[in-house]
């Protein structure tokens, strides 16, 4: 039998049971070609649009801070970046973007930042509950990093909904090739399984192509994933920042990266999957590749316009056009031109029927 039906009937196991051991992971991620990106990407199409019809679920992305306690040597907002512009909006800025994006027909809000100080968990709490108060139809994300687990239990008795928290890698040598020696990976998987306890809507994921990536740390991300079973998996791919130990290094793969999040499609099939800023920025039909690997949630950029550069993990962050809110209209309209629907509607996770 040809590697490439071997590769096939890989796909297929895992459309059937969910599951591949680590060496099938390896032996799939490792040899891959076109065809079989193709093969995958036409069967999670078809998984996501069982399960949620042309439907594309749209998130209002608000940066809030750009100060970051961590140190990760692949992102632009690392403590020791002395050349990063940083901001923080005021809590009225906050629930302005969120009037705008309500408008615009947002019942999503995301709200990311770095692990700043600045923002005690009293404060978020405030946040949470005034964004709670205002908008009770809407759902709220997190993505405000690594906390204790009181504190994600305050967020969520104060109203968040969602949080998503990226692993990176799954593989504890290539996590400590990403991050400081302060950081572990057996605490970032501990939150992640805390606030999936607390109720949370959970979300990992990583970055595709990272420094030190191999088929065997990505077969590490995927049975991750599996065992973790998360409402939302991101996924992008690595895009450098000069001004990081990693500025000089290659860029992900945007071909892997569709393979991937059709690969996740296929194991995770209820999953919410959103085609990526960082995709979007890597090619200019990022956000439709995406949805057409099996992807179906997009966040375009809620934030003030004067600080979207600012917020700079990576360079050269796309955030205007159809990475933009004000952007909405010509997004429907290249969704619509591929056969979907951009909904306004919460979009929560359910279970498969």
């Amino acid at each position: 039998m040809g590697y490439g039906m071997r590769r096939k009937e890989a796909i297929d196991r895992l459309e059937e049971s969910g599951h591949l051991e680590r060496e099938e992971w390896v032996r799939l991620l490792a040899d891959y070609d076109e065809t079989d990106r193709l093969y995958a990407a036409e069967k999670a199409r078809a998984i996501a649009d069982r399960h949620f019809g042309n439907r594309i679920y749209i998130r209002g992305l608000i940066e809030f801070t750009s100060y970051c306690r961590n140190d990760c040597y692949y992102c632009g907002l690392r403590r020791s970046n002395k050349k990063a512009a940083r901001f923080r909006l005021t809590e009225e800025t906050i629930l302005a973007c969120c009037e705008t994006g309500y408008k615009l027909g947002f019942r999503t809000f995301v709200l990311q930042g770095g692990e700043d100080a600045g923002f005690s968990d009293e404060r978020l709490c405030a946040l949470i509950g005034g964004i709670r108060e205002r908008w009770p139809d809407c759902a709220l994300t997190l993505s405000v990093g690594e906390r204790e687990a009181d504190a994600y239990r305050r967020f969520y008795e104060a109203g968040a909904d969602r949080y998503l928290l990226r692993h990176e890698t799954a593989d504890t040598v290539h996590y400590g090739k990403l991050h400081p020696p302060a950081m572990s990976l057996e605490n970032r998987i501990a939150c992640l399984d805390t606030l999936k306890a607390i109720g949370y809507q959970t979300g990992c994921g990583f970055m595709v192509g990272s420094p030190g990536q191999t088929p065997e740390t990505l077969a590490a991300d995927m049975m991750l994933i599996e065992r973790l079973h998360p409402h939302m998996v991101g996924i992008g791919p690595f895009l450098p920042h000069k001004d990081t130990p990693f500025g000089g290094e290659c860029a992900g793969s945007d071909t892997l990266t569709l393979f991937l999040l059709s690969l996740v499609r296929i194991m995770e099939k209820n999953v919410l999957l959103p085609a990526t800023t960082a995709l979007g920025t890597i090619r200019p039909d990022g956000r439709e590749a995406g949805i057409l690997a099996g992807a179906n949630v997009v966040m375009p950029n809620l934030s003030p316009a004067g600080v979207r550069e600012k917020y700079a993990l990576y360079d050269h962050k796309k955030c205007t056009g159809a990475e933009a809110a004000e952007g909405i209209a010509g997004l429907r309209e290249r969704m619509k031109r591929l056969g979907y629907e951009i909904v306004s509607g919460r979009g929560d996770w359910k279970e498969c029927q």
